[in-house]
């Protein structure tokens, strides 16, 4: 069974004049496949992981997560943002135990788990720490641990890795694949970073500038380990550099257009 089926998915939202964020949405994500969606800024990347994630409503079509329609959110279902939003009052563990906190979850269980998911993401030591003291990657590993705690199916991602330097942001993709290939969770992964999409993906989806649409898929079939500037990589960079060029001549050729 597919994870995500999603058909003639729309998205609109009911400003004077309406904003068509989505139009026409079909694919289905398989169990265990490593998904990135990519496009031009504003073409509803975000939009589309919110109504997988059940944060939005669709407008129209039919959204489904493991054959049921998406009603609200889910707790098989773990999100990660760009901004790590950790609570400053609590120390990283506590933030990491939220999630089994609000489920109810025994103390010693929590901290166990917590535990657990820091070591996974290098930040054993750090559980008596207070988000300040973090630097932004080591805020946005908390992040990532405080939604593997609650070890859901699926992982859904938008821009997590944005907002940190280059160096660090290498690391961090390095680390999610190695989480990624121990437990094989289905991830769908938003970006506007071409290098990392193909570095990461088993699938690039293409998305048409507003509103957005599939505008080309891309299986990126390369074996793993990948090596970055390896040839074959580079020309699937290449490759979806065409495709957005295409995407801009068109959306330009539409403006002018009477």
């Amino acid at each position: 069974m597919a994870t995500f089926e999603v058909r003639g998915l729309g998205k609109q939202f009911p400003t004077n004049p309406p904003v068509y964020a989505l139009d026409g949405i079909d694919l289905t994500i398989e169990e265990g496949e490593f998904v990135v969606l990519l496009g031009p800024s504003g073409c509803g990347k975000s939009t589309l992981l919110e109504i997988l994630a059940g944060l939005q409503d669709k407008t129209q079509g039919e959204v489904l997560f493991e054959g049921k329609p998406v009603q609200g959110t889910d707790d098989r279902i773990g999100v990660v943002f760009q901004d790590a939003s950790l609570y400053p009052w609590r120390t990283v563990q506590r933030n990491v135990e939220i999630g089994l906190e609000f489920r109810g979850v025994a103390k010693g269980e929590r901290r166990e788990a917590a535990g657990k998911y820091l070591t996974q993401v290098g930040l054993a030591g750090f559980e008596r720490k207070y988000p300040h003291q973090l630097s932004g990657g080591m805020r946005q590993r908390a992040g990532i641990a405080r939604a593997l705690a609650t070890e859901p199916d699926v992982l859904l991602m938008d821009e997590p890795f944005g907002a940190v330097d280059h160096l660090t942001r290498i690391q961090l993709q390095r680390d999610l694949l190695a989480l990624w290939e121990t437990h094989r969770r289905t991830v769908v992964f938003v970006t506007h970073d071409v290098g990392e999409a193909v570095y990461l993906a088993d699938r690039v989806l293409l998305l048409s500038p507003r509103p957005g649409r599939v505008f080309r898929e891309f299986v990126i079939d390369e074996p793993r380990p990948r090596r970055r500037g390896d040839i074959s990589l580079l020309a699937r960079e290449s490759e979806i550099y065409e495709a957005l060029t295409r995407i801009e001549e068109q959306a330009d050729a539409e403006e002018v257009s009477p």
